[in-house]
């Protein structure tokens, strides 16, 4: 999918502020206690998603968060289809005080290649 060029380099700011992990990482960490948050639209979530994901779409990010995950120490994975939203919505999470969120590297694509 071709972005504009204001949004691709919003993403891309949003990718310097926060830690990516790689999808080989993703299975650990969740055995460790990372919370796996899919910040896809609902149809996208229905369609495919990494099993025990919480579904909350980007839009609704900010204004749900709190309400699904409370602790702001909580370790969270987000991840969208690739890069973009899972990285922007890390990015807002850190921003909210979130201290240990990243975004999956290659979102659930990658994460099913693996």
């Amino acid at each position: 999918m071709a972005y504009t060029e204001k949004f691709q380099a919003m993403a891309d700011r949003a990718r310097a502020q926060v830690s990516d992990v790689t999808p080989e990482q993703v299975d650990d960490l969740v055995t460790q206690g990372a919370v796996l948050l899919d910040i896809r639209d609902k149809e996208e979530h229905d369609a495919d998603h990494i099993a025990g994901s919480i579904n909350i779409s980007r839009g609704k990010l900010e204004m749900n968060v709190e309400g699904e995950i409370p602790d702001l120490d909580a370790t969270i994975l987000c991840y969208c289809n690739a890069n973009n939203r899972g990285a922007l919505s890390a990015a807002a999470l850190k921003n909210m005080g979130y201290k240990n969120v990243r975004y999956i590297n290659g979102g659930l694509r990658a994460y099913r290649s693996k």
